[in-house]
């Protein structure tokens, strides 16, 4: 009874507490620095200038709660905290690690930077179209300032929603950045604070939304100094990355509330229009109140506050609308998810791959429901070995994420291949036409629009020379199930200069084919009614598994599409379809053969017909 009393204080006054360091008064440089240290005899903030280094003793404000306020060091010093001589270690809340995940903290100053698009609003959910980036190597430079030298170029694509991978601070020069040393540094190898900001205020001056990948399951493996300085961890469960984070045991009010500053600080101090949370089912809570819920209503909040369209986007490999569902229907609150089953039914459609977890699919058929439903829906995985998922029949289109290719599918592969390096040209194209007659919201994985011919590996560069040789070993392990030979090194240079975009200069023409198609395929989807809205019940799909085509019909209004897909090899009779071709794979500037809409064989691998009720008439 004793600690519940003493854990329901700490709630109460941890949330009016601001961890970290936080900038009093600028003119006269006051900072004040706060640090939750359990159990320590004595805590110092240790400074850095160019004159040395000076120790200020730090008072005990609550129970483990130790602060100090200085003045006259500018607004951006060097500091680490001081732990009753254990060490000195970087702030768990720095916004800015200059030397990396072992080294000083630096303050930033947050108010200096002058947004621009201060009455961007944001777009609603339902009209989102995703472009997921590495930022390291999406751009020449690795860098926020490189991909704003590219928006010219996703304007012209017309994608209206970046997805930045994260952008903490991870060790050494280059990881994918689900290895962050801490929730709120932003990563010295892609810019400064101000960077990032410019980047996203740049991006909401041309219309696009800015979505960022977030990591609550775990911490990397090197630089993660958080149990040091409390239970921020707990052995109440086993993940695959050790002692898991702590949401539901002694002191979790601690982790609970750095988790939610987290979201705060990006959603407001960085004025992101979304996160994206790293596999949620990693998560282990067993609160009353599940910590994907808060994280829920903090974003809800936040969006009420400053009037904007704000999304939480989770990504569950359980297919559980418990997820995504209202709170009144006893679910989480999140406002969408990743759904891998539409990927993993595409692609085993047109690969034919049956390892891993793939051998739960390759059926054509099931794309007639996975286009209105989870594919598993609490069937036998042979997989996982267990019934798997539930019924999302009635949730809306608008709530599941869906893509062809994204970091995941592409590199956890051994090779990192992309389905330029598996499926044939035309395929490629009728892949692209099944993902945007989805009735859910798109994603595009960088470098799929053009037929990007490098893989995109598994890359890391620890300074452990322990963790070297075991990311190495463990790179293979982990994918034992799949009949994959070659496994390039991640701690490899080349492992991440062979994952660097190729430049458009350097693009051949069925790049600049495949490019077009993309580009007109989405401004079908953003202009035409019948693909505006991500809706299910005004979706129909027919498979004929002996001609292996498929059938998708979307309308709205008297308005009809319909995408008609060849996966097989042989050219078919186009049986009569009331309207007019409006788009053909096999057009001559997509890097076809047919002229107009004339052709009464079916030559392309996808073509769209568009029609109205006057025609079925």
């Amino acid at each position: 009874m004793g600690q519940l009393v003493i854990d329901s204080l700490y709630a109460g006054y941890i949330k009016l507490m601001q961890m970290g360091a936080e900038i009093l008064n600028r003119e006269k440089s006051q900072i004040q620095f706060r640090v939750f240290a359990y159990n320590k005899n004595n805590v110092e903030l240790l400074l850095r200038d160019g004159n040395g280094e000076k120790v200020v003793p730090m008072q005990e404000e609550k129970p483990h709660v130790y602060t100090a306020v200085v003045e006259g060091l500018g607004l951006e010093p060097l500091y680490k905290f001081r732990l009753g001589g254990e060490g000195d270690f970087p702030d768990p809340y720095a916004s800015y690690l200059p030397d990396g995940v072992h080294g000083f903290s630096r303050v930033t100053d947050h108010a200096g930077y002058h947004w621009q698009a201060d009455g961007w609003q944001g777009i609603a959910l339902a009209k989102l179209i995703f472009y997921e980036i590495h930022t390291g190597t999406f751009s020449p430079q690795g860098t926020f300032q490189g991909i704003v030298a590219k928006l010219d170029y996703l304007q012209e694509l017309g994608v209206n929603a970046l997805e930045l991978m994260p952008v903490t601070q991870t060790p050494g020069r280059w990881n994918w950045g689900y290895d962050g040393a801490n929730l709120f540094s932003v990563n010295l190898n892609y810019g400064t604070p101000d960077d990032l900001k410019a980047l996203v205020d740049e991006c909401h001056q041309r219309e696009i939304s800015v979505f960022l990948d977030v990591v609550y399951n775990h911490f990397g493996p090197e630089g993660n100094y958080l149990p040091v300085f409390g239970p921020y961890f707990t052995e109440k469960y086993d993940t695959p990355w050790g002692t898991a984070v702590n949401y539901d045991d002694q002191f979790c009010e601690f982790m609970r509330q750095m988790v939610l500053d987290n979201v705060r600080y990006w959603l407001e101090t960085y004025r992101f229009d979304g996160l994206r949370l790293d596999a949620v089912h990693a998560i282990r809570d067993e609160s009353p109140t599940h910590i994907l819920a808060e994280i829920s209503r903090t974003a809800r909040e936040l969006g009420e506050k400053h009037g904007r369209h704000i999304a939480i986007i989770a990504e569950t490999d359980k297919n559980d609308v418990q997820v995504i569902n209202p709170p009144q229907k006893g679910g989480y609150g999140i406002d969408a998810q990743w759904m891998d089953d539409l990927h993993h039914c595409i692609h085993t459609a047109l690969t034919g791959e049956k390892d891993g977890y793939y051998i739960d699919y390759g059926r054509l058929t099931d794309l007639e429901k996975v286009y209105k439903n989870y594919l598993f829906t609490g069937e036998h995985s042979l997989f996982w070995g267990k019934p798997r998922g539930t019924d999302a029949s009635a949730n809306p289109g608008r709530q599941f994420v869906v893509a062809i290719q994204n970091h995941d599918q592409t590199g956890n592969r051994a090779g990192g291949e992309r389905l330029t390096h598996l499926v044939d040209f035309p395929l490629r194209k009728a892949a692209a036409g099944l993902l945007f007659f989805s009735p859910y919201l798109p994603l595009l994985f960088m470098g799929e629009e053009y037929g990007e011919q490098q893989p995109f590996l598994f890359f890391t560069d620890y300074t452990d020379p322990a963790l070297k040789a075991a990311v190495s070993h463990g790179r293979r392990e982990e994918f034992q199930a799949f009949d994959w030979a070659d496994f390039p090194d991640p701690e490899d240079d080349q492992s991440f200069y062979r994952s660097k975009l190729t430049p458009r200069e350097h693009w051949g023409k069925k790049n600049d084919y495949m490019f077009t198609f993309y580009r007109d395929l989405i401004r079908l989807k953003k202009t035409h009614p019948a693909l505006l809205s991500p809706n299910k019940e005004k979706t129909d799909v027919k498979v004929h598994e002996e001609r292996i085509t498929v059938e998708i019909t979307r309308w709205n209004g008297d308005k009809i599409l319909t995408a008609l897909f060849n996966l097989g090899k042989e050219t078919l009779a186009l049986e009569h379809y009331p309207g007019r071709q409006i788009m053909n794979s096999e057009w001559q500037q997509y890097g076809g053969m047919v002229e107009g809409d004339s052709a009464q064989l079916f030559q392309g691998n996808m073509l769209v017909i568009e029609s109205s009720l006057v025609e079925l008439e």
